[in-house]
């Protein structure tokens, strides 16, 4: 009688590969921004053009734009996302093994919030001006605050389920529902005529590069030596 082959363990993560990735974010979203900055003309022309086009749909669609408006402002809200966040922290915290990843999450989350507000502040881009608004916004426009917040936050859920080992049923439906979200929000900001395309784009990849920057302190620190009698195990 023979014995069954044991697999070898899982290879634990690579920082390295998440590194590079941040890396590469991080030069998209420099480039972004510094063509922005500059007001690119071929950029802004990009901008304006689909701005004008969505604008007109919304304006012909009042339906669709009423869809729009119950999305961005209810179900992928900013802050909408950030009360999903403090349901899984909340979760992580009490259950004890996991109080480690929460206060990581909660820290991730802040620090996208900080990054975006001080982005907004730097460029101080304008948003687009229409004399049959739509809707209406406030503070700067570049990088979108709902874009990059839903990016973030389903980024970061999406992360620990990987780690968790979820059914693959669920972490299918959880990728859907994140991919839906992101997009979707990224959609009717546009559509709603509150923001310039290259704006969702940069809430895009800002939020992605805040996503691949904490999965990277996190797994490095979880590869850190532990001191002993403080054990640190995470989702």
């Amino acid at each position: 009688m023979h014995n069954a082959p044991v697999e070898p363990p899982p290879r634990p993560p690579d920082p390295r590969a998440t590194t590079r990735v941040t890396l590469v974010l991080a030069g998209c979203s420099l480039t972004l921004l510094v063509l922005v900055a500059l007001e690119w003309r071929p950029l802004i022309a990009l901008d304006d053009g689909i701005a004008r086009t969505t604008h007109r749909w919304a304006v012909q669609d009042p339906n669709l734009t009423q869809a729009c408006r119950i999305l961005t402002d209810w179900v992928w809200d900013p802050n909408t996302m950030r009360l999903l966040v403090g349901a899984v922290v909340i979760w992580l915290a009490w259950r004890r093994s996991t109080r480690w990843t929460a206060g990581w999450l909660l820290a991730a989350v802040a620090l996208g919030t900080v990054v975006q507000q001080s982005l907004k502040a730097a460029v101080g881009r304008a948003r687009p001006v229409w004399p049959d608004p739509v809707n209406s916004a406030h503070y700067a426009a570049f990088p979108s605050g709902h874009a990059m917040t839903a990016t973030v936050v389903c980024g970061l859920l999406l992360w620990l389920l990987h780690r968790h080992g979820v059914d693959r049923a669920l972490w299918r439906a959880a990728l859907a529902v994140a991919l839906v979200s992101v997009i979707g929000v990224g959609l009717t900001r546009v559509w709603l005529g509150v923001h310039w395309f290259t704006d969702v784009v940069g809430g895009w990849l800002v939020g992605a590069l805040v996503v691949a920057a904490a999965v990277t302190v996190h797994q490095r620190m979880e590869a850190a030596p532990e001191p002993q009698g403080n054990p640190r195990i995470t989702a």
